[in-house]
């Protein structure tokens, strides 16, 4: 991958699954990472073992639906490395599952916030630090959910398709400055959250085991691809790991 050496991402979600994977993806191609998550100590954990094996790794606590939490963040992330050029933004949950009908409210407005607003707070921190480096990357962790309900995903879809559109906005306002946004679609992946799909038993996405899920590894591989300058051609676009010319372009089976 070319132009990811001496480049600092700034990691959601990062604590575990794709966020993890992520993480060491870039880690290998040079890139200084800042692994954020409510869950500070399992993204210190992680940070420990990528500085072990050699790499450039620091740890944040941040809850992105709080906007001065994540600004924070954004500012150590400078102050640790001195500039931002990428943004990851993984963390999410898909929480509640459920009949709309039965939906709790609070709880139904939190996977918005978190999912959607939060992702929105990620970015307009960073944009100042972005802008004035004339350019950046962000990846936008999207869904097929963005594109097609799901019975009982109401919040989840609602709040992916959201962000579908807040990428499409980025390409719109940004990309004359420079900065590359993409939306990506990681399929199914075998993390935490396909555990509570399955308790759920609601949709056919329920019903699939857990070996039919790609490793989190796969979808970190075509992320950290997104970000080097051989995607360049695709900014701006919502994209799935499922297309066979993406796979093949980032040297996945298909």
């Amino acid at each position: 991958m070319t132009g990811l050496k001496g480049k600092v991402a700034l990691i959601t979600g990062a604590s575990r699954g794709i966020g993890e994977a992520t993480a060491y993806a870039l880690a290998k191609e040079g890139v200084s990472v800042m692994l954020a998550a409510r869950s500070h100590g399992a993204c210190e954990t992680i940070a420990e073992t990528l500085r072990a094996e050699g790499y450039q790794a620091e740890a944040v606590a941040c809850d992105v639906a709080d906007f001065q939490g994540v600004d924070a963040a954004v500012n150590r992330t400078v102050a640790r490395f001195g500039h931002l050029d990428i943004l990851i933004n993984n963390a999410g949950v898909i929480d509640p599952i459920g009949p709309l009908s039965e939906t709790n409210p609070d709880s139904w407005a939190n996977c918005v916030t978190i999912d959607l607003v939060g992702a929105y707070h990620v970015i307009r921190a960073s944009l100042s630090h972005m802008t004035a480096a004339r350019g950046g990357v962000i990846v936008n962790v999207s869904s097929g959910a963005a594109h097609r309900p799901l019975e009982g995903w109401s919040a989840y879809c609602a709040a992916k398709a959201g962000l579908a559109m807040l990428t499409r906005s980025i390409a719109l306002e940004l990309g004359e400055a420079g900065i590359r946004v993409y939306g990506f679609g990681p399929g199914t992946v075998d993390t935490d959250m396909q555990g509570a799909i399955r308790a759920s038993g609601i949709n056919p996405i329920s019903q699939m085991k857990r070996e039919d899920h790609a490793s989190p590894a796969v979808p970190a591989q075509a992320i950290a691809w997104l970000c080097s300058d051989e995607a360049a051609d695709l900014a701006g676009q919502e994209l799935s790991i499922r297309d066979e010319d993406l796979r093949r372009r980032v040297g996945l089976p298909t």
